[in-house]
């Protein structure tokens, strides 16, 4: 894609998310700094910053960008965070966090998936990103807490194992479908060893799917 494309598919992006009160200046920075186009099929170049969600390998998609950089503006990321996100996909995500958080381990059941990530992450010399096959329906013990939780499939009911793996003062954000079939993003914050429930905003997000894929 030419560097006019990008930088006019930026542009639009940043008014259409100054429309809806998303103006901070680092994570503006963080997403102009990460080439959409390295994430985006080559047949969907076209597409890359517009805000349809786009098929990617595996049977899965990423993000519009509008949703993605609305998700990681949601996280208030400090450059002292660790996040972990569960359901990598193309790895935009998991990148623009990085620049902003100290270190971010991203999961994904699809080895494919996880193995172009990787090698995204490589290109742009982020070395503050962990890409990791896992099963991301249960939990990920072993690796201790962190600041910041993000989903990208959708749970039948909110991940509790997941909530415990917060620290205090941290926040989760996570698609749930509710009883109308329809997937919705709630955040929960954490103080002490309480929860604050908050139901955000529909969302377009797959079921989460048990165990690792074997052959994809």
């Amino acid at each position: 894609m030419p560097q006019s494309a990008n930088r006019e598919g930026f542009a639009a992006l940043c008014l259409r998310l100054r429309g809806r009160g998303i103006t901070a200046t680092d994570l503006l920075n963080a997403v102009e700094q990460t080439p959409r186009h390295i994430f985006t099929p080559s047949e969907h170049a076209s597409s890359a910053w517009s805000s349809r969600t786009i098929p990617i390998e595996c049977g899965a998609f990423m993000e519009g960008v509008d949703l993605a950089t609305e998700l990681v503006d949601a996280l208030k990321l400090k450059p002292s965070h660790r996040v972990l996100e569960i359901g990598t996909g193309s790895g935009f995500t998991a990148a623009v966090m990085a620049r902003l958080a100290e270190r971010v381990l991203t999961i994904d059941r699809y080895k494919t998936l996880v193995t172009l990530a990787q090698e995204r992450m490589d290109r742009l010399s982020l070395r503050n990103v962990v890409v990791r096959q896992a099963d991301g329906s249960s939990g990920l013990q072993g690796e201790g807490t962190f600041d910041r939780i993000v989903v990208t499939a959708a749970f039948p009911s909110f991940p509790q194992i997941y909530a415990e793996q917060l620290v205090s003062g941290g926040m989760m954000l996570a698609p749930v479908v509710g009883e109308d079939g329809f997937a919705r993003m709630v955040k929960l914050v954490k103080t002490g060893s309480r929860f604050e429930r908050f139901e955000l905003f529909n969302t377009p997000y797959l079921p989460i799917v048990q165990r690792v894929a074997q052959y994809l």
